[in-house]
């Protein structure tokens, strides 16, 4: 199924994720999935592919300036079940975000599942861009969300199950 995922910068300090987690949790929004890194990592990213495409958006000094203040951040990703709400409150708050869509399959929790999945997107010749998830007990189903280059041909290949 094809949801919203919210990518937020979050300084990485003490208790900035419980200030979130209470404003969603203030407007009775759920957090489904969640993944949290170093910002840094992804800004390291953003300078290789500058690299790659030789276009230089920014001064030396600005992305030597970038690196060394990414550090003090972190990445958020979210899937939420009431997106437009969060998205509403994340804009009154002046937090830095974007959203896009993503796939969401809930897996069942037993060996070779995920690999289903996985070989279903090679088959398509799908990239997955990134993948995080959710596990429960063995009995329950897993939460995973993935980010495809494609993500409507992602969803349709998995609209009756997987």
């Amino acid at each position: 199924m094809i949801r919203i995922e919210i990518s937020l910068f979050l300084k990485n300090a003490p208790g900035e994720l419980a200030k979130l987690t209470e404003l969603l949790a203030g407007i009775n929004i759920n957090i489904d999935a969640i993944t949290i890194q170093d910002a840094s990592a992804y800004v390291q990213n953003l300078f290789e592919a500058r690299g790659k495409s030789l276009k230089r958006l920014a001064s030396s000094a600005s992305y030597s300036s970038m690196r060394r203040d990414s550090a003090q951040f972190a990445l958020i990703r979210l899937i939420v079940d009431q997106p437009e709400k969060a998205i509403d409150l994340l804009k009154e708050n002046d937090y830095l975000f974007d959203s896009k869509e993503v796939v969401v399959i809930d897996i069942t929790n037993k060996p070779g599942e995920f690999t289903k999945i996985t070989k279903k997107f090679g088959e398509e010749q799908i990239n997955i861009n990134y993948v995080y998830g959710s596990v429960s007990d063995s009995d329950g189903k897993c939460l995973f969300v993935f980010c495809p280059e494609d993500v409507k041909s992602a969803a349709s290949i998995f609209k009756d199950g997987y």
